[in-house]
C-alpha cells in the first residue's frame, strides 16, 4: 500500500520557465493531457500554472499568447517532498485548497501529485479515485 508521496506522483513533471510564453505552456498541457505545468525560474521551482491561470489571467484579459508565464502564473506554491506521508499531503491539499502539490527536492521539481493521485492510493474504489483513472483526467 502507498505510504509516502513517492509512491503515488508523476515523476518527471512537465516543466516551463517563468520568461517563456504562456503558448508553451498551453502546447504542453495540450500534449501531454495536463491540467498544470510547474513554472521554473532558472531550472529552480518557482510556481504553477494552471489552465485556469490561463484562462482568467490571459485570455479573458485579451492579453496575446505570447503572454509570459511570469504573468499568468501562481507563485509561492506549497510544495512536498518525496517522503512526505500520503496524509500529510492530503492535509496540505485540504487546508491551502490546492488540487496539485509540486514535489520537490533541492529546488527543483522532481514530481508532482494530485488530489486523484491520493484517491487513488487512498480509496481506489472511490467515485473520484475512477473518474481520476479515467483517460484524459489529468
Amino acid at each position: 500500500m502507498a505510504e509516502t508521496v513517492a509512491d503515488v506522483m508523476t515523476s518527471h513533471p512537465a516543466t516551463v520557465e517563468a520568461d517563456q510564453p504562456v503558448s508553451v505552456a498551453a502546447a504542453l498541457m495540450r500534449d501531454n493531457d495536463l491540467g498544470a505545468v510547474i513554472v521554473n525560474d532558472n531550472g529552480r521551482i518557482h510556481g504553477i500554472i494552471t489552465d485556469r491561470d490561463i484562462t482568467v489571467r490571459v485570455v479573458a484579459w485579451d492579453k496575446p499568447p505570447q503572454t509570459p508565464v511570469r504573468e499568468a502564473y501562481t507563485p509561492s506554491v506549497e510544495a512536498v517532498g518525496p517522503d512526505t506521508s500520503i496524509d500529510q499531503a492530503v492535509r496540505l491539499m485540504r487546508s491551502h485548497a490546492v488540487r496539485r502539490l509540486p514535489v520537490v527536492e533541492d529546488g527543483r521539481a522532481v514530481g508532482i501529485v494530485s488530489l486523484g493521485d491520493l484517491a487513488r492510493a487512498r480509496d481506489p474504489h472511490s467515485a473520484l479515485a475512477d473518474i481520476s483513472a479515467a483517460e484524459g483526467n489529468r
